[in-house]
């Protein structure tokens, strides 16, 4: 098995980490070309991870981050029965893979819909697949605080990439990882057919990168 090892700008990070964010498992998965690929398991799993904390949370209604956040977004809903608003934001451009220099805000929620008019005064949870740059997760907030004024924030991401971030979520915003993970490229399944795969070959690449997991001492 291969093994990798935490850098010191990983570890610095982990630190900082430490005072949001109370547990998350560390995943290592073995990069194929410098991409690690995840099975529909794999996500399952880590999103069921974050459960117990998100019922401690106690949100009222799900704001799921277009188009990586609504997968998991959706898992989440059979465990916690809520219901699910979406909001698709862009930062990384599709055609180029690269990021934009500003988030482009592409589709927001209907507030005076019936859920919609749930965010205003309510507790709310901010759903997506990954917390890269933190560039898309604080324009989110800042943008429902402006918009929307619920009384508590809380982000879950299904995975935290331990690097320097370029973004930062306000004070009083509440922090859930699934899984803390490298600085590797990240190819989710529903995003198969964007890197020339059918679903079994994603699959198939993703049981080659072996994982191991355990979790952080946070908090």
């Amino acid at each position: 098995m291969a093994t990798t090892t935490t850098t010191p700008a990983e570890a610095a990070v982990e630190k900082r980490l430490s005072a949001k964010q109370e547990s998350a498992y560390k995943s290592t998965k073995t990069p194929i070309k410098g991409k690690v690929y995840f099975s529909y398991a794999d996500i399952h799993d880590t999103v069921s991870k974050l459960v117990p904390k998100i019922k401690e949370f106690d949100p009222s209604v799900i704001i799921a981050i277009g188009g990586g956040g609504f997968i998991p977004a959706r898992m989440l809903r059979t465990e916690l029965k809520i219901p699910i608003l979406t909001v698709s934001l862009e930062l990384y451009d599709d055609s180029t893979n690269t990021a934009r220099s500003t988030v482009k805000k592409i589709q927001w929620f209907n507030k005076d819909s019936e859920v919609g008019s749930k965010v205003r005064d309510r507790k709310i949870l901010i759903v997506d697949e990954v917390d890269d740059t933190r560039t898309t997760l604080q324009y989110c907030v800042e943008e429902i605080r402006q918009t929307n004024k619920p009384s508590e924030i809380a982000v879950a991401v299904v995975h935290n990439k331990l690097k320097p971030k370029k973004g930062r979520l306000p004070d009083g915003v509440v922090y859930m990882a699934g899984a803390n993970v490298a600085d590797h490229w990240n190819c989710y399944p529903w995003d198969a057919a964007a890197y020339g795969n059918t679903i079994y070959e994603h699959e198939a690449l993703a049981k080659k990168c072996t994982a191991t997991e355990m979790e952080d001492a946070c908090g």
